[in-house]
């Protein structure tokens, strides 16, 4: 039986974006399987008595200049496209609603995967007809996604997942958890291998 990773990420963050594209490689190194959980990356750390990116005197990693040039790095680092994402005409929780609303495990890889490169590597202004005909690309209807895209189903389960990962333990994105051992962020990856590595290829 393959690893299980829970993979937690937010489909508007960069160093979510700049983790999945590792996902694949680590996928065919080890005998694991990501399993992609889609939260709101902004609920996950307002569940938490003080916000990083807000509260004063603030971490020097959390500089919005410093993150920014620390993501072009990574995806220098990767060989991979990117850009600072164009989001101010979508509500954030849209994007892990649509990745939801395919209502499949490898739809929502594919589907998050697909957002990701329109985000980061095109640039696209990402609009709720983006997120439609992402889903159309991949066979789904569209006016069933467009309605799907409504569900207060879908938001109670975009709930549950956020608190799910708050209740695991994790405080932002991207989240990685391999039973109770937990790996924050996309340059913890190095030792999420080392772990695997070490753990279950002994």
């Amino acid at each position: 039986m393959p690893v299980t990773i829970d993979f937690y990420y937010g489909l508007g963050s960069r160093y979510s974006y700049l983790a999945a594209s590792q996902i694949s490689r680590i996928e065919s190194r080890f005998d694991c399987k990501f399993i992609w959980k889609p939260l709101l990356s902004g609920a996950l750390i307002r569940l938490r008595p003080h916000n990083p990116f807000t509260d004063q005197p603030s971490s020097g990693q959390y500089d919005w200049n410093y993150r920014q040039e620390d993501a072009k790095r990574w995806a220098n680092y990767y060989g991979i496209p990117f850009h600072e994402p164009k989001l101010q005409a979508i509500a954030p929780e849209m994007l892990a609603i649509a990745a939801l609303a395919t209502k499949q495990p490898q739809l929502i890889t594919t589907y998050s995967q697909l957002l990701f490169q329109k985000i980061f590597a095109e640039q696209v202004e990402i609009t709720v007809e983006i997120l439609i005909d992402i889903a159309a690309s991949l066979g789904i209807s569209k006016e069933n996604f467009r309605l799907d895209l409504q569900s207060t189903d879908l938001c109670i389960e975009l709930e549950k997942i956020t608190q799910e990962a708050f209740q695991r333990g994790a405080f932002g994105v991207p989240t990685f958890f391999i039973d109770d051992a937990m790996f924050w962020g996309n340059d913890r990856l190095v030792l999420l291998e080392n772990y695997l590595s070490k753990t279950f290829n002994s």
